[in-house]
């Protein structure tokens, strides 16, 4: 760094040492003072405001340009989610919802969805009125899913990337919050207070409508940047009828 530093410091009084050289040769031979005087503060003036456009313009573009990167960080992070547990969490959601049958349909994404149908399927996941039933059975069966990972779940919590992802890091608190709850309660999750199993029933209606919005907004990405990523989301998307990674004739 000091060598960095000693180099620039080197070269700007070369610089200087030039102009000034070249401004008292001038001087000297054409005997033209007054005129360079004014040409040079007339310069100088000039160079202020090229200053400060080059500035905001490389600055605008830089901004850009580290916004795209933070983004792409971010979107793999959100996809090593999805791939890891996020999906498996999806394929669960008939297990709560009662009334998924109302929802599906509205977020069975398809190679023929635009902006506006990726974003109003976000909005319909957001402002949809779950009907969460949990059973033991049920909370037994995510509470092994969960604890499998959760161990990833906080790995992504302290990951710094996501920090300005708002809406994911809402998800991760709530599903990780989510497998606390589960994990403190008795081995076989019977016999609970109506109460609790109403608490629980909240907890995973908080969990599941912001990761069925997650997972539309992680497909929009996939279909701008990654077609052939979003090709197999598609084909896999929980909310399908049917949904296989197997290409029909």
């Amino acid at each position: 760094m000091k060598q960095g530093l000693s180099w620039r410091l080197r070269f700007a009084l070369l610089m200087i040492g030039i102009s000034a050289a070249l401004y008292a040769a001038d001087a000297l031979i054409f005997g033209n003072f007054p005129n360079i005087a004014r040409g040079f503060l007339e310069s100088a003036a000039s160079l202020f405001l090229y200053v400060l456009v080059v500035v905001l313009v490389i600055e605008d573009v830089l901004a850009r340009q580290d916004k795209k990167v933070r983004l792409k960080k971010m979107n793999m992070v959100i996809g090593t989610f999805f791939s890891a547990v996020g999906r498996d969490l999806l394929a669960k959601f008939p297990l709560f919802v009662e009334n998924i049958a109302d929802l599906a349909p509205r977020l069975a994404f398809d190679g023929h969805w635009n902006k506006n149908d990726f974003a109003r399927a976000v909005k319909a996941s957001e402002s949809f009125p779950y009907q969460v039933r949990v059973t033991p059975d049920s909370l037994r069966n995510l509470r092994t899913c969960l604890a499998a990972n959760r161990d990833f779940l906080l790995g992504l919590l302290e990951n710094p990337t996501l920090l300005e992802h708002d809406r994911f890091t809402d998800l991760l608190w709530a599903v990780f919050h989510l497998v606390e709850e589960l994990e403190m309660r008795p081995e076989t999750l019977e016999g609970l207070p109506a109460a609790d199993y109403a608490h629980l029933a909240g907890d995973v209606r908080r969990a599941y409508s912001r990761l069925a919005g997650e997972w539309i907004a992680y497909a929009l990405h996939l279909k701008e940047d990654y077609p052939f990523l979003y090709s197999l989301a598609a084909r896999i998307n929980p909310f399908k009828e049917s949904p296989t990674p197997v290409i029909a004739d």
